[in-house]
């Protein structure tokens, strides 16, 4: 894999021509230890719907930072004002600037206050003659220059070998000599570029296995769904730097999604890096929520299906053995599993998730009938539980008589009405009965029937419970539950809700859409009065 020369006895060289040591900037002492380079604010700031403030990059940047990765690719000083401010106002060792061989972009590079810079030129002799619409060797010289010109000013320079697969299999003569060049000009690391992502991993593990150079890295883009895949072929060939983006954001179908990646370098391959990955999970979601994006709950490692389980049959295994349907444990890469409670889950599974709630309760507790009866007759009706850990809770606080309840809505109106100027304006009134006798009448208008009712209730809970005002919204979602009813169908309401600190979910089932994002509402409120009450009683027992 990686030579030492025996000469000099401190400098990697290429495998193949340990005659020609020339030095290199290396630091990666050990042939299983990998350097992770993050460029999320730069080729993932190109995904469609992804935008970046200076203060998100930031923000992101101090996580990435925390998490380990080797090196942060920031931007580009010479495209745009806003990379130009970032740079001329952040300091961090980790940063990356980025540019081209193009020479006007070098003086931007050079003033850029960054140990590191990375550029792109072309290795592809297709794009070299049709794109750029020079010469093979007039692009060998534009490398040279741009690498020389920052290498000789004290940088540290990536050479991003752009279209570098799709060119080896052009040209492969011209494609090596792109690197050979960047190497002799004084990179420090030449990167293969996968940039049309459409690759086979087989095929990129082959030709990295032909190359001869020590210091490569991989950069693959995700267009067959093979990022990840090739990524992983291209270090078990040799590639010593992986590049990628946290939650596979970039340019049309994205990069390689460090996220996924990570995990099987480190867990499934035994490779080394710098990243705490038992932070993955985190990591990945603080970022994707700095970016204004969902992680699909199916994503590896770290959605929020990874480690779920339904089916009574996987379910049941998992109780009793953890790795009977699970890769990993979740907690090695910071998430959690999660045992969905349905139609179809065993009664083992039912009893497990009663035990979240029930430490204590057991199979002969005369408690676990109601509590197994109300989830049949509630299913039965349409509730389902496996997103709504939330009102799963409460149910089961109400079928074993510990249910408390804050505040009872007696009645309620809503008036959607249009105005002479086209705009929509609904009013919700709410009669409330607190738990001293009281009733309070509220009254608020909102965007949306729902939203009209959820401030009206807020509006009177703010006044007792003051709590209440760091609870908020933050998803809904209706499903039709009989679609041959056309708009008479029952319906099945979700409600995601948020303190900022804790994420919990709600459901209401009726044949009236707005009876049944009511009885979610309720629900959510509740819960989070409940869960303060609960952890403010704990801890005051244990001051």
């Amino acid at each position: 894999m990686l030579v030492l020369c025996t000469e000099c006895e401190k400098i990697f060289v290429f495998k193949k021509q340990l005659d020609k040591c020339e030095k290199i900037w290396y630091n990666i002492l050990m042939a299983n230890k990998l350097e992770i380079y993050d460029t999320t604010l730069r080729d993932g700031a190109q995904g469609m719907g992804v935008s970046y403030s200076i203060g998100d990059k930031i923000k992101i940047l101090e996580i990435l930072s925390d998490f380990g990765v080797d090196f942060v690719e920031c931007g580009n000083a010479f495209s745009n004002p806003k990379d130009k401010t970032f740079f001329n106002r952040v300091k961090n060792s980790k940063i990356v600037v980025f540019g081209s061989t193009n020479p006007a972009e070098i003086p931007a590079l050079l003033s850029a206050d960054t140990e590191y810079v990375s550029v792109f030129g072309k290795a592809s002799s297709f794009h070299t003659e049709k794109i750029l619409g020079i010469s093979k060797d007039e692009n060998l010289k534009l490398i040279h220059n741009s690498v020389s010109e920052i290498a000789k000013n004290g940088k540290k320079v990536f050479f991003l070998a752009e279209h570098f697969f799709d060119g080896y299999r052009q040209d492969p003569e011209h494609a090596v000599k792109t690197l050979q060049t960047a190497f002799d000009s004084g990179a420090m690391r030449l990167v293969l570029c996968d940039t049309n992502g459409g690759t086979l991993p087989h095929e990129i593990a082959e030709i990295v296995g032909k190359l001869t150079f020590a210091n490569l890295g991989i950069h693959c883009h995700n267009d067959a769904d093979l990022a990840t895949a090739g990524t992983l072929a291209a270090v078990n060939s040799g590639v010593v730097h992986v590049q990628g983006t946290f939650g596979g954001t970039g340019e049309r179908c994205g990069n390689a999604d460090l996220s996924a990646i990570l995990p099987n370098l480190a867990l499934k391959m035994n490779y080394e890096t710098n990243c705490n990955i038992s932070k993955i999970t985190e990591t990945a979601h603080k970022i994707a929520e700095i970016s204004n994006i969902k992680i699909p709950d199916k994503s590896p490692y770290v959605g929020a299906a990874a480690f779920a389980h339904k089916a009574g049959m996987h379910a049941d295994g998992v109780v009793k053995c953890k790795a009977s349907y699970e890769h990993i444990p979740p907690e090695a890469v910071g998430n959690k599993r999660n045992l969905l409670i349905s139609e179809i889950s065993g009664r083992a599974l039912v009893i497990e998730k009663i035990k979240d709630v029930l430490p204590n309760i057991t199979k002969e507790d005369e408690r676990l009938r109601k509590i197994l009866d109300m989830i049949k007759a509630n299913e039965h009706f349409g509730y389902q539980y496996e997103s709504a850990e939330a009102s799963f809770e409460l149910l089961v606080k109400r079928a074993i008589g510990e249910y408390k309840e804050f505040f009872n809505i007696k009645n309620y109106k809503v008036i959607c009405e249009k105005t002479i100027r086209d705009k929509y304006v609904d009013t919700a009134v709410v009669k409330i009965k607190l738990p001293d006798g009281e009733v309070r009448l509220s009254v608020a208008e909102g965007n949306g029937p729902v939203n009209a009712l959820y401030s009206a209730i807020r509006k009177t809970l703010k006044e007792v419970y003051p709590r209440i005002k760091k609870a908020r919204l933050t998803d809904y979602k209706v499903r039709i539950l009989d679609g041959g009813c056309g708009t008479a169908a029952p319906v099945r309401v979700l409600m995601e809700s948020s303190d900022g600190e804790v994420s919990w979910t709600t459901v209401g089932v009726s044949e009236d859409i707005v009876d049944a994002s009511i009885k979610a509402l309720k629900d959510s409120l509740e819960w989070y009065l409940f869960s303060v009450d609960h952890h403010a009683s704990y801890n005051n027992q244990n001051d």
